[in-house]
């Protein structure tokens, strides 16, 4: 997903400008109804927010957070829930039905907001039937969009353009009655907020480039700048950052949206840094010029500008008939998020809140309650913190203070009390336990840059509002961890089915990688061992982003591989993040000249090298594969910069190894299997064909079954002697390897017996005995032999044997044709034979035609191919070449039927020059 915020201005179309065609509102046949754009939209656009969502399932909920989030900025709370709605049921159409990418623009103005979803489908017509008035079927996979924006929004319309169909609504703020927005009780004079004698408002205000253009006298008073010194530089030049508690914004994002409110520090001309509060607010002047005012006040006097929250009346603690409300309720507010992640997050910035904190987070505890993990976190770094582990026991770098309240009132005083605050700048902390039944379920904790903060007090009303939300947070985790067992099982079901359908070595390779990012994982790479002896060879990389896999794979290749290690379970490998840091490192000072090079040289490489390091810096992890006791590979995951991976993950990945393993084991054992087998059969083949001068001969040979270069089927033609050519062609009882070997049998015999002398019939009567003498491995055979002499004439001198094989056929100039020979017993059946040879001249331009049964056998239902349907297709082959007429009885033989042959097939063609 990629976002822009632009607060301020008139939004520019996303489009491209050239070629851009005026909107073509398309209002179908029957559907009248389509557009309730009946106003002009004359409203002033003050914000603008752009996000585009890929065409995947996922993307519907990023959408909906994506609106979510920027309306709740806007402050439009009262039309969130419209919207999100509206916006889900589009972007589904757009991302689901569409299946193309989906843009969302968010418009706001002074009396409402307008969202507009594009898809890249403008083929593709309204999934709207009949009246709007009619919902239908809450079932239905299309056209609820449309019929929720004519129910909800104010307005709505569809929008065409050659590129992109776009569906807007807009959504209009109710009318808030006029008088007061927020009260408290009145107090007496020793609980009102402390504030010095007279209170002070610096107005700042900062231009679209973030410079200093207004400075007023409190402002000077409160920093000793006086505003021509000041006036033009950029505030970020003053501003002591860190970001505000419970957000990951800068001050010059801050200063980009059209409303914030937070703390933060100014450095004044004294060099010291003054806590402030600050409003912030994006106006335009008169222009159209965008610029920031920004209201400040000491930080301690926070309550003159902080805006009160608004606390819903369930909220209190008590009703309007007197009955006290939850006080999980109370902590947590209402309703309460449903899943827990939505109540950790709540849950830690409440907390803050509460104590008035910098940060805050939330670890929950293993199955085993020796660890805890970072699930939520406030005012810290989270994407370096989540999922990270820390043990429970006491010792160095481990978490002490877990089973039990703790205040540490300065961690610079005892390092490594809290490992989770280690170089965040914190320095007190309260933290205390959740249990649940005396068992420990996990620790919350607050913390503040400020030394001595909290006491025991603070830790007793944080240890009240644990144990108010305790119960809450295990019920919910244990909720998360029964729909991550039901997923697991579900993925590791496809997982196997996937695995189990290919027997491909490099397609298993493929779907190892596919099937673990980015569920499991941001990138993955396959390490594969050949034998015992051989080193780990990096077989596979993929990552989430396409772009990095050659920078991934480029940085695996300089890393020595890990070690085969059979013993189960993931264990981290921290050379890629290593190697990672040092290449972005050494990137780094390229770009600064610090290597003696010019800079220009190296600049077009920088920016894929920090990209590949920032993808690989996390958390790698790897996973032995072993199968039948033997370690064949590794398959390595890794995480983006500061990422951790969760346990379930781990465990889900290891179960995953074991099932990849044994199907990577097994296409290599295939894959050697058919290797063996390919090499066979290729040696029961003859190696080539003899050149016969004045004679062309070609051969076509099928071999049925998948995997078969050999079956029951074979030929041959070989040199005897003097000039003499045997030729040789024959069928095997059945096929498959059983039948190839009876081939190889033959074809050695015939090629022996034909250069001991003997004639046709004799080399038949002993390849007979030969086949007799198997036993029960022997096979009938039918076959055709004959030896060829080419003569001084043109022509060719045959004598053949046909022992229970199709008669040959031959084609003379003139289009006849006629059989070559006489049938006589195949072999194999009887001990005591009587062949005979005949003889047969071959003049000029003919052709001799040798096939076997698979070819005249050729069927279609109850049709056959037959000698007749071969004469028939032969008769056609008047003055090819061999090469042409042997192609045509194939393509013949092919056509003849749809389904693929079940028999093996062999052509032999000879023709005379």
């Amino acid at each position: 997903m990629t976002t822009g915020l632009i607060p301020g201005g008139h939004p520019p179309d996303p489009r491209p400008s050239a070629a851009r065609p005026p909107h073509q509102r398309r209002d179908p046949a029957g559907r009248g109804a389509l557009s309730a754009d009946n106003r002009p939209r004359s409203s002033v656009i003050t914000a603008r927010a752009a996000a585009s969502f890929e065409p995947v399932g996922r993307s519907v909920a990023t959408a909906r957070s994506f609106v979510r989030d920027t309306l709740q900025g806007w402050g439009f709370a009262d039309i969130i829930d419209d919207a999100v709605v509206l916006t889900s049921e589009l972007v589904t159409n757009a991302v689901v039905h569409a299946g193309t990418h989906a843009d969302v623009l968010c418009l706001r103005s002074d009396d409402g907001v307008r969202i507009e979803v594009a898809d890249r489908y403008p083929e593709r017509e309204i999934p709207l039937q009949g009246s709007l008035a009619t919902m239908g079927s809450p079932d239905r996979e299309g056209g609820r969009g449309l019929q929720l924006c004519a129910a909800i929004a104010a307005r709505w319309g569809v929008e065409y353009t050659p590129t992109h169909k776009q569906v807007w609504f807009r959504l209009d703020l109710p009318d808030r009655p006029v008088g007061t927005r927020a009260a408290g009780p009145s107090l007496p004079a020793d609980l009102l907020p402390l504030a010095d004698s007279r209170v002070r408002v610096a107005v700042v205000q900062i231009d679209r480039t973030g410079a200093i253009s207004a400075w007023n006298e409190d402002a000077e008073e409160l920093f000793g700048y006086a505003a021509d010194q000041v006036t033009g530089k950029p505030l970020t030049d003053l501003a002591a950052w860190p970001h505000t508690p419970g957000t990951s914004t800068g001050i010059v994002e801050a200063l980009q949206l059209s409303r914030w409110e937070g703390s933060y520090g100014l450095r004044g001309a004294n060099g010291r840094i003054t806590p402030v509060y600050a409003s912030h607010l994006r106006v335009r002047d008169t222009d159209g010029e965008p610029s920031t005012v920004c209201l400040l006040v000491r930080d301690h006097e926070r309550a003159v500008l902080q805006t009160p929250l608004r606390v819903p009346a369930s909220d209190t603690t008590s009703g309007a008939d007197g009955q006290s409300t939850d006080p999980f309720e109370v902590f947590i507010g209402s309703p309460a998020p449903d899943d827990l992640d939505g109540l950790l997050q709540r849950t830690v910035e409440r907390a803050r809140d509460m104590l008035d904190a910098d940060s805050a987070f939330l670890l929950l505890a293993t199955d085993d309650e020796t660890e805890l993990e970072v699930r939520a976190s406030t005012g810290l770094p989270s994407a370096r913190q989540r999922f990270a582990r820390v043990p429970v026991e006491a010792g160095p770098g481990r978490y002490g203070s877990a089973r039990m309240p703790a205040v540490h009132e300065d961690l610079l005083a005892v390092p490594g009390a809290v490992p989770l605050l280690s170089g965040t700048g914190m320095r007190s902390v309260v933290t205390v336990p959740l249990k649940v039944e005396g068992r420990l379920t996990g620790s919350l904790g607050v913390a503040a840059e400020a030394a001595g903060r909290y006491s025991n007090e603070e830790a007793l009303r944080l240890q009240f509002a644990a144990d108010r939300i305790a119960l809450a947070v295990e019920s919910a985790r244990l909720g998360e961890l029964e729909r991550l067992r039901r997923g697991s099982l579900s993925f590791l079901v496809e997982a196997s089915d996937l695995l189990a359908g290919t027997l491909d070595r490099d397609q298993t390779l493929a779907l190892m990688a596919q099937m673990t990012v980015p569920t499991l994982a941001t990138w993955c790479a396959v390490y594969t061992i050949a034998d015992q002896a051989s080193e780990p060879y990096l077989s596979y990389v993929l990552h989430e982003d396409e772009e990095l896999i050659d920078g991934i794979k480029s940085l695996l290749s300089k890393v020595p591989p890990p070690d085969p290690v059979p013993t189960p379970g993931a264990r981290v490998w921290a050379a890629p993040a290593e190697a990672a840091h040092d290449a972005a490192l050494r990137s780094s000072m390229r770009s600064l000249g610090l290597t003696g090079g010019p800079t220009h040289q190296v600049a077009s490489g920088i920016g894929p090298t920090l990209a590949t390091a920032s993808a690989v810096g996390g958390e790698t992890v790897v996973l032995p594969l072993v199968a039948r006791n033997r370690v064949i590979g590794m398959l390595t995951l890794g995480k983006p910069t500061d990422e951790h991976f969760r346990q379930e993950i781990l465990e889900l990945a290891e179960d995953l190894s074991r099932r990849a393993a044994l199907a990577l084991d097994n296409a290599r054992l295939y894959s050697e299997r058919t290797a063996i087998s390919q090499a066979l059969q290729r040696s029961l083949l003859p190696p080539e064909l003899p050149a016969i001068d004045g004679v062309e001969v070609e051969v076509i040979y099928r071999a049925a079954g998948e995997g078969n270069e050999v079956g029951g089927d074979f030929y041959d033609v070989f040199p005897i002697s003097d000039g003499a050519y045997g030729f040789a062609i024959g069928d095997v009882c059945g096929t498959g390897p059983n039948a190839a070997a009876v081939t190889g049998l033959a074809r050695h015999a015939l090629r022996l017996l034909a250069r001991e002398g003997l004639s046709g019939p004799a080399v038949l009567e002993r390849l007979n005995s030969a086949i007799l003498d198997e036993g029960a491995r022997s096979r009938f055979l039918t076959l055709l032999y004959g030896e060829m002499r080419p003569q001084e004439d043109g022509s060719a001198q045959l004598k053949v044997v046909c022992a229970g094989h199709p008669l040959p056929l031959r084609l003379r100039q003139d289009g006849t044709v006629e059989p070559a020979a006489e049938p006589q017993p195949l072999l194999g059946v009887m001990e005591d034979l009587e062949l005979y040879e005949q003889s047969v001249t071959l003049d000029p331009g003919d052709v001799l035609l040798c096939v076997t049964d698979g070819v005249t056998e050729r069927r279609e239902g109850t049709r056959m191919l037959g000698d007749d349907g071969l004469a028939d297709v032969l008769t056609t082959c008047t003055g090819l070449t061999a090469g042409a007429v042997a192609a045509r009885i194939m393509r013949a033989v092919e056509r003849f039927a749809s389904d693929a042959p079940s028999d093996d097939m062999a052509i032999l063609a000879m023709r005379v020059a």
